[in-house]
């Protein structure tokens, strides 16, 4: 069964100069393949992340399906009179784990995430991606990720999203700051999960609110964390929580 993500073509001559003052990573890595980036708000908060991968002169842009609309209206926004053309494809995209095979792409996220491919295939059936993006705290798009995101408190920078030295794009100078200027106070991390709780329950130590679990398997799970106050034991709803290095 196809994944329910939407890929987009970006065609004409401007289209890696303009990707290059808008996404969070730097557009030349696709010489080398995929891309991991997203496209910020001005105050620097999530509207999307995605991949781009090279298709000849063109840029394919995969997105979650979810996300498709809002992305298209901020890319048909944001070209002006460049020479860019956004169009919708019937594109299908595949997953998978093991050798990465001509047609597909080393997800740049983490090596466990296996590979990603636009050729018609078939995505590799009976894996637990759940699992596996927990185990790397892995955020998803519409479960960890969130139009509250901060790029940099959703471990953007370790799972190769965003490029410090690329220069000027949307939301940079908030990210900038975040990275140069502060200490992160707040994150996702991974934690041990003792019961049940669905994702977005809140998480509390001590009667005080730490923050939210998301993703949950397996007994492990990716929680939004106050990291002042997540210290010791934790509860999310009946569940019990503790940070997974503590």
């Amino acid at each position: 069964m196809p994944l329910n993500r939407t890929v987009f073509r970006l065609s004409g001559e401007d289209v890696r100069d303009f990707l290059q003052g808008l996404v969070t990573n730097d557009v030349a890595k696709l010489d080398q393949g995929m891309v991991y980036a997203a496209l910020l708000t001005p105050q620097g908060k999530l509207r999307s992340d995605f991949f781009l991968l090279p298709d000849g002169d063109d840029v394919l842009l995969d997105v979650a399906s979810a996300n498709a609309d809002d992305l298209q209206r901020a890319l048909t926004m944001y070209k002006l009179r460049s020479k860019v053309t956004v169009e919708r494809t019937d594109i299908t995209v595949a997953r998978g784990l093991g050798d990465v095979t001509d047609g597909a792409y080393a997800d740049p996220r983490d090596p466990t995430l296996g590979w990603r491919a636009y050729d018609g295939r078939e995505s590799d059936t009976g894996v637990d991606w759940d699992s596996l993006r927990v185990t790397g705290v892995v955020p998803e798009t519409g479960i960890e990720l969130t139009p509250e995101t901060y790029i940099l408190e959703a471990g953007f920078e370790r799972l190769n999203g965003v490029d410090f030295r690329k220069g000027c794009y949307v939301g940079q100078e908030v990210t900038a700051r975040m990275k140069h200027k502060t200490e992160l106070k707040k994150g996702l991390a991974q934690v041990q999960v003792g019961g049940s709780a669905e994702p977005g329950t809140a998480i509390e130590a001590d009667g005080k609110p730490v923050g939210t679990l998301y993703t949950n398997t397996n007994g492990i799970g990716i929680a939004y964390l106050r990291f002042d106050r997540a210290t010791g034991d934790m509860k999310a709803g009946e569940a019990t929580v503790k940070l997974s290095n503590s």
